[in-house]
C-alpha cells in the first residue's frame, strides 16, 4: 500500500505541513509505505496546452510534458491514498496546488467524452485546508470554493475526505509583523486547545483511508 502527501503550502513546519505529517503517521501504522512531496521544492507549470495527452491513440491519464510535476502525476494515479494540503490565500487555494490540479485534470479528461472515464484505479483522498479565517467563514465563503478546486479527485473513484482547519496561528512574534487585526492571544489559545486536535483528526484520516 502506497501513500503520498502533497504540500500546497511554502511553510514546512508549519499548518499545512505539520497535519500532513499526521496524516502520513496514520497511514503508516496502518501498513501503508509513505512520502511527502512539497510543491514549492519542485519547478513546474501548470498545462502548457500541448495537447499529447490528447492525441488519438495516446497512453490515457498520462501527461507528456516533461518537468517536476510529471512523475508526482504518475504516482497520484499508483497511490492507494493522496492526502492534499493547501493554505486558503485569498479565498483560494495557492498557485502551485492549482498549476497541479489543472495537471491532473487534463490528464484525466477526453474531449470525445466529458463523462468517460480514463483512470479506472481507485485512490482515496484526503484534502487538509488552512486558514487564518473562523469556520463561519469558511463554511459561508469558502467550503463549496473548495470543493469545486478539487472535483477533479472524483476522478480518481475513491473515497473523498476534507477536513478544514480554522483559524490558525500565523506566527510565531506577531509583533514583527503588520497583522494589528489579529488577536494573538486568542490565536494561541486556540493553537494550544484546538490544533492538537486537529492533528490527531489528520491521523485518524491517514489510517481510514488507508483501510484501518
Amino acid at each position: 500500500m502506497k501513500a503520498i502527501a502533497i504540500n500546497g503550502s511554502p511553510r514546512k513546519g508549519w499548518n499545512t505541513d505539520l497535519l500532513l505529517q499526521e496524516a502520513l503517521k496514520g497511514a503508516a501504522d496502518a501498513g501503508a509505505e509513505v512520502e511527502m512531496i512539497h510543491l514549492y521544492d519542485l519547478k513546474f507549470t501548470g498545462c502548457r496546452s500541448c495537447m499529447a495527452c490528447m492525441r488519438k491513440g495516446a497512453e490515457p491519464a498520462k501527461c507528456y510534458w516533461q518537468d517536476d510535476i510529471t512523475p508526482v502525476l504518475d504516482k497520484i494515479l499508483f497511490a492507494d491514498a493522496v492526502f492534499f494540503g493547501v493554505p486558503i490565500y485569498f479565498g483560494e487555494i495557492t498557485s502551485q496546488m492549482h498549476a497541479l490540479i489543472e495537471r491532473l485534470s487534463y490528464i484525466l479528461l477526453t474531449y470525445d467524452d466529458y463523462s468517460k472515464k480514463l483512470f479506472h484505479g481507485t485512490v482515496n483522498c484526503g484534502c487538509f485546508y488552512t486558514m487564518n479565517a473562523t469556520q463561519e467563514h469558511f463554511e459561508t465563503m469558502y467550503a463549496e470554493r473548495m470543493k469545486q478546486s478539487f472535483r477533479v479527485l472524483k476522478k480518481l473513484n475513491g473515497e473523498i475526505v476534507e477536513y478544514p482547519c480554522y483559524d490558525t496561528l500565523q506566527f510565531t512574534d506577531y509583533s514583527k509583523y503588520q497583522a494589528g487585526t489579529f488577536d494573538e492571544a486568542h490565536k494561541r489559545q486556540r493553537r494550544e486547545e484546538q490544533f492538537p486536535k486537529d492533528l490527531a483528526a489528520a491521523y485518524q484520516i491517514g489510517q481510514k483511508l488507508c483501510g484501518k
